[in-house]
């Protein structure tokens, strides 16, 4: 069987640095991404362990000159994966009321514009039949809202799962690829919280199962189970 290629965006820790390491596991070979130097040092630990499995690369999603540079250099590359896990979770006080307009900007850019922009000047380098998913969050669900707060992420998440819906349908839409959006669950990451039920690990390996599961091309927004969720 031919070895797999995955690039994730948006590794140099929590469920980001759980994939590299999950999918060089199970035999795939990694393209990892981080924003720096100071930011990769967990990253290159688990490069270096691999064998060769996975390679780490440099880029702050949010400077279109660094996208360009990356595209060049994967210009070779044939990707089965591409996966932007890259996001934040904007500013401590969530309220509309407070918000200021560069706070708004940054976590719209960083969780909505900036991956959507890196997979369409990406997608070249996915192969026919390979995926293309987006972590996104079950907060970004419009249906699935009851209970409000966290309204700036929510809103990101949300934006973010309407434009990989219209990546789907246009950037996509004369190939054969799959697209994903994705919730991880809560997870004990940095974003997460201690009191968050998930592992990373639990989490990463039910992402990958997903990931590595065949399916219609058609576009899905699923939870790390595979379960189908409401937009």
């Amino acid at each position: 069987m031919a070895v797999r290629t995955a690039l994730i965006v948006g590794a140099s820790r929590g469920l980001g640095l759980g994939l590299a390491s999950e999918l060089a596991a199970r035999g795939w070979r990694v393209i990892a991404t981080a924003r720096g130097p100071d930011t990769s040092q967990g990253l290159r630990a688990i490069a270096r362990e691999s064998g060769g499995k996975v390679t780490v690369e440099s880029i702050d999603i949010l400077q279109p000159a660094q996208l360009v540079a990356l595209a060049q250099r994967l210009a070779g590359e044939s990707i089965d994966l591409l996966l932007v896990n890259a996001g934040i979770a904007g500013a401590r006080d969530q309220s509309v009321d407070t918000v200021t307009d560069e706070e708004l900007a940054h976590i719209m850019r960083t969780n909505a514009i900036a991956p959507v922009r890196l997979a369409r000047r990406l997608l070249p380098r996915v192969k026919e039949g390979g995926t293309v998913a987006f972590m996104s969050s079950r907060m970004g669900s419009v249906a699935d809202n009851q209970t409000g707060g966290m309204d700036l992420y929510r809103a990101s998440k949300a934006a973010l799962n309407s434009l990989t819906r219209g990546f789907a349908a246009t950037a996509v839409k004369d190939r054969v690829i799959r697209v994903l959006t994705l919730h991880p669950g809560w997870v004990r990451t940095d974003m997460g919280g201690a009191d968050a039920p998930l592992s990373i690990e639990e989490s990463v390996r039910g992402l990958a199962d997903v990931l590595e599961r065949g399916g219609s091309p058609q576009h899905q927004f699923l939870d790390y189970t595979g379960q189908e969720l409401s937009w």
